[in-house]
C-alpha cells in the first residue's frame, strides 16, 4: 500500500500512515479529470443571456408603408431584423449549461485527482488541524512552516477556527471531507489533510 507520513501542526512527523491504492494511487486518467472539471464549470453558469426575437421587441406593429407604389422594398414590419432597433436573429436565450456525468465517472475522477497530488508528492497529512482561536496571521505561520502558500485544506468535519482563520487567505481554501472535488484539487497546487478526512475519503471512494 502507499505511505505517507504523519505530521503535526508544527511540523513534526509523528507517525507514518498507510493509504488506500484504490483512491490515492490508481492510475491517472486525465480525460475523466476533464470531464468533471467541465461538469462543475458547466453547472456554475448561470444561463440568463436573452436577446429579444422581432416578436418581442416593443413596436412594430403597424406598416410602415404601403406595399405597392413607393419604390423601396416591401416592408412589414421596423422591427425586423435589418432595421436598427429590430430583433435579434438566433442570439443566446435562458438555458442550462449542465449536462451528466454518472456516478461512478464522478468517483474516478476524484480517485485520479487525489493520486495526482500524492504522485507529485504535494499532498500533506495531518494528525489534527486545530487553533485555540480563529486567527488568519496564525493560520498563515501554519502554512509557513509547511513552505506553502497557496493549498486545498481538507478536514474531517465543522471547525469554525480553521475555516473562519483561512477566509481572508485568498490562495487558500478549507473544505469539509464530504466537499471535495476535482476542480478545487486541480485549482490548488497542494493539498493538506487531517488523518480523519482521508479515512472518510477513503469509506467514500474505496472499492
Amino acid at each position: 500500500m502507499a505511505k505517507i507520513a504523519v505530521y503535526d501542526i508544527n511540523k513534526n512527523q509523528v507517525s507514518e500512515r498507510e493509504l488506500a491504492d484504490d483512491v490515492f494511487n490508481v492510475d491517472v486518467k486525465g480525460h475523466l479529470i476533464h470531464d468533471m472539471v467541465r461538469y462543475q464549470l458547466a453547472a456554475r453558469r448561470q444561463g440568463t443571456a436573452d436577446t429579444k426575437t422581432r416578436g418581442e421587441v416593443r413596436g412594430g406593429g403597424k406598416k410602415p408603408y404601403k406595399q405597392k407604389g413607393t419604390g423601396n422594398a416591401r416592408q412589414g414590419t421596423i422591427r425586423a431584423p435589418h432595421f436598427v432597433g429590430g430583433g435579434t436573429v438566433f442570439g443566446p436565450t435562458p438555458r442550462s449549461y449542465a449536462f451528466k456525468l454518472n456516478r461512478k465517472v464522478k468517483k474516478a475522477a476524484l480517485r485520479s485527482a487525489l493520486s495526482v497530488r500524492y504522485k507529485e508528492e504535494r499532498m500533506t497529512v495531518l494528525d489534527a488541524l486545530q487553533m485555540e482561536k480563529a486567527s488568519t496571521k496564525g493560520f498563515s505561520e501554519f502554512l509557513g512552516r509547511f513552505e506553502l502558500t497557496s493549498a486545498l485544506v481538507v478536514i474531517d468535519g465543522a471547525n469554525p477556527n480553521i475555516e473562519l482563520s483561512a477566509r481572508n487567505l485568498p490562495q487558500v481554501k478549507v473544505l469539509r471531507a464530504e466537499g471535495v472535488n476535482v476542480y478545487d484539487l486541480m485549482r490548488y497546487p497542494n493539498v493538506i489533510l487531517t488523518e480523519g478526512a482521508v479515512s472518510q475519503l477513503e469509506g467514500a471512494l474505496g472499492q
